[in-house]
């Protein structure tokens, strides 16, 4: 693990007695690199794993202001930096928060943390079409709720007809599709909300035709993406009329390495860590990429993979390497 910024134990004890009613798991100086696909990273400060909804709320509404609290996922489009998490992470557990169900004849729920690709299965099971793009996504669907998760000409927003979250107060909401103020990518809803579920609408189809939609979605990935390395996904948006992996080959980026770090040359837009690749390399070598973009098609290619945490001292990483900007 590297060396620590942040102090989990010192943060658990000035705390106190304060969270005696919360029920779910609370792990000091919890190590990224186990949660995150890239499998880098530092540790969290604390990391609280909530038994429920009940007990995310408990947490939150009990949490003093003045700590930060940052959601995770499954970690599949997560960089960790090296230097730590201070505050809080939160990570929802599958037990609490990973089921999905048929809520209607038409509509499914979910679990922030259920699997895009489960989501997908249970449409199939259900007979309802809209869903097998997520069958090609590797993330879970509080992911996809906030930044619009999209394949094969399908996103998040034409199936989201209702979202749940809990914010930083310990506060409920529920948020309609509209509240959500989804773009490219992109949802406006405010940055402390914890989403928790979800419910989205589909249209009865004929099983045979989704089964084939999915296995055309799966037959692309296995043939044009580096699914079997540790990745994070598409490492950048695709920029206003163009791809993001075209602007890069252009740039010729295409197995560019930084250390550990490697952009795929199988799918440029994916960054791999082959072997024992540091946050710092993994970042320096995606601004390394922007920056020879800008220089080649004066296109700012935009993050599409989280960043989080502290920089190790003497390891900051400034946007297009400060070139540019």
């Amino acid at each position: 693990m590297k060396s620590l910024q942040v102090n989990g134990e010192r943060l658990l004890t000035s705390l106190g007695d304060t969270l005696g009613a919360v029920r779910g798991r609370l792990t000091p100086n919890a190590d990224m690199s186990k949660i995150t696909w890239f499998r880098t990273g530092g540790p969290a400060e604390v990391l609280f794993q909530p038994a429920d909804e009940d007990d995310l709320a408990t947490f939150l509404a009990a949490l003093p202001d003045e700590i930060p609290v940052l959601p995770v996922g499954i970690g599949s489009n997560l960089l960790v930096r090296d230097g730590g998490i201070s505050g809080v992470v939160v990570r929802l557990s599958a037990k609490g928060f990973g089921r999905a169900e048929q809520v209607s004849d038409t509509r499914l729920a979910a679990g922030a943390v259920c699997p895009d690709k489960h989501l997908a299965a249970l449409a199939l099971e259900t007979g309802l079409g809209g869903f097998h793009f997520y069958h090609g996504i590797p993330g879970a669907i509080g992911g996809a709720l906030r930044m619009n998760a999209g394949a094969n000409g399908v996103e998040t927003r034409e199936r989201v007809v209702e979202v749940h979250a809990i914010d930083r107060k310990g506060e409920r909401h529920v948020l309609s599709n509209a509240d959500m103020g989804y773009g490219y990518r992109h949802s406006s809803a405010a940055k402390d909300l914890i989403f928790t579920r979800a419910i989205f609408e589909g249209t009865p189809a004929d099983r045979d035709e989704i089964r084939a939609a999915m296995d055309a979605v799966q037959h692309h990935r296995e043939t044009v993406q580096p699914i079997r390395e540790k990745t994070g996904g598409s490492t950048f948006k695709n920029p206003e009329g163009n791809s993001a992996w075209k602007v890069i080959d252009e740039a010729g980026c295409r197995g560019l390495t930084v250390g550990g770090a490697q952009m795929s040359p199988m799918h440029c837009n994916f960054m791999i860590n082959t072997g024992e690749a540091s946050g710092y390399e993994l970042e320096n070598l995606g601004e390394t990429v922007r920056a020879r973009v800008l220089e080649t098609s004066g296109i700012r290619l935009e993050w599409e993979i989280k960043r989080i945490g502290l920089f190790e001292p003497g390891q900051v990483v400034q946007e297009f390497l400060g070139q540019m900007v």
